[in-house]
């Protein structure tokens, strides 16, 4: 069987295929919203579009695979400075370019697995739920994917350490995700700390998804290259992931980093030179633009606090509510996240994704055993007026 097939069959429907199967050719009982997808939106800053227009004639030149050294400056002058670093970080040994995170998340494992680990085959932790690509790249890696709870017991975060020691020894990689999506939680120093001690007991890669690290409501989430910077003296064991997408809401630019070790970087690079994901030389200036900018950023940022703050007041008194760290999602518990999400359509038009469709189940055939069973997330990704009259909806739907 090819190795796509062998890959696929593996692989559930992705959660909207499920989605669009669930709810099939029901019609909505008022007028649709769409608040299933975290697809962003909103403005494209206008000096954005200066300098894909200003860079356009780099469309006659192929890229390299590390960027112009004007985007690696930019890119980490923004790290250096979002993070404290105080020029630790090099800008042509510690960062790459990539076309949307996304890309990189599944990439990054194909050069940096080994093909045992302690006797059998390596395995990839991941939360559960999870963004796809983390099961999609550990499976097409040739490893075996690590699905480990991450529930309100455990602060919606995986708890690694309290994995078995076998399992522990068979780690090559992690992936963790904070802001996480879809529940909002963040790391806080301590965490990131057990887990860095731990990859280093264990010899295994923290892959750090810190994409919806810009967006927050209280404080900035405490991300992972300070902390290793400061207990290590190095950013060893640690790739981190950032996104213009959800920081700039550039979506469309698809335009992301890799950031961390060097020698993980050096890895990664070789592989990439030969796969050739060259990020091209306009969409380079751009992003350089936008990596050095703060102003789009901290308006971007207001305008999700003003959408969840609406949330809060439209939704806070319920049981099922909780406001997220960071993000744009909520992660509404209402007992079964599917009928909820099913409910919602039929009678308000208002379109959810089930939390199970991100997730899976601890104990093969339970299905209340997925950790997003009674879940529901919704995207708060639209515009204001019609982020207000969904929520108004989800608020008549939760009324007895």
């Amino acid at each position: 069987m090819p190795v796509t097939e062998t890959l696929m069959s593996q692989l559930p429907p992705g959660p909207f295929a499920r989605l669009a199967d669930l709810l099939g050719d029901m019609k909505p009982g008022k007028p649709p919203i769409n608040l299933s997808i975290g697809d962003p939106s909103g403005t494209v800053p206008t000096f954005v579009t200066e300098a894909l227009v200003k860079a356009a004639a780099s469309f006659g030149n192929y890229p390299a695979i590390t960027g112009t050294q004007d985007w690696r400056d930019a890119a980490a002058g923004w790290l250096n400075r979002r993070f404290d670093l105080n020029g630790a970080f090099h800008a042509d040994k510690n960062v790459l370019p990539l076309n949307g995170t996304r890309e990189g998340l599944f990439t990054v494992l194909f050069p940096l697995l080994p093909r045992i680990k302690a006797g059998g085959k390596p395995i990839v932790g991941m939360p559960n739920p999870f963004y796809q690509v983390y099961a999609a790249a550990a499976l097409g890696a040739g490893s075996e994917p690590l699905y480990v709870p991450a529930t309100e017991a455990s602060g919606f975060l995986p708890d690694y350490a309290g994995l078995p020691e076998s399992v522990l020894e068979r780690l090559a990689a992690v992936y963790i995700c904070s802001p996480s999506n879809p529940e909002g939680a963040t790391a806080s120093e301590d965490y990131w700390r057990q887990l860095f001690a731990l990859a280093e007991r264990h010899d295994f890669i923290v892959l750090a998804d810190e994409c919806y690290a810009d967006i927050y409501f209280e404080q900035p989430p405490v991300c992972a290259l300070p902390v290793r910077w400061k207990q290590a003296g190095d950013f060893s064991r640690l790739l981190t992931f950032h996104s213009l997408s959800k920081r700039s809401g550039l979506p469309g630019l698809r335009s992301g980093m890799v950031a961390g070790d060097d020698g993980l970087i050096a890895r990664f690079r070789a592989f990439r030179n030969v796969a050739g994901p060259q990020m091209p030389g306009p969409i380079l200036a751009a992003s350089a633009a936008a990596w050095r900018d703060e102003h789009h950023v901290a308006a971007n940022r207001a305008a999700y606090a003003e959408k969840m703050a609406v949330a809060e007041r439209m939704l806070g008194n319920r049981a099922a509510f909780r406001k997220p760290a960071g993000g744009f999602f909520l992660w509404l518990n209402n007992g079964n996240g599917e009928e909820t999400a099913l409910r919602l359509w039929r009678e308000q038009g208002v379109k959810v994704l089930p939390g199970a469709y991100m997730g899976r189940e601890i104990n093969s055939g339970k299905t209340q055993s997925n950790p997003g069973f009674s879940y529901v997330r919704i995207a708060l990704v639209s515009d204001l007026s019609t982020i207000m009259t969904a929520l108004e909806r989800v608020n008549d739907f939760l009324t007895p």
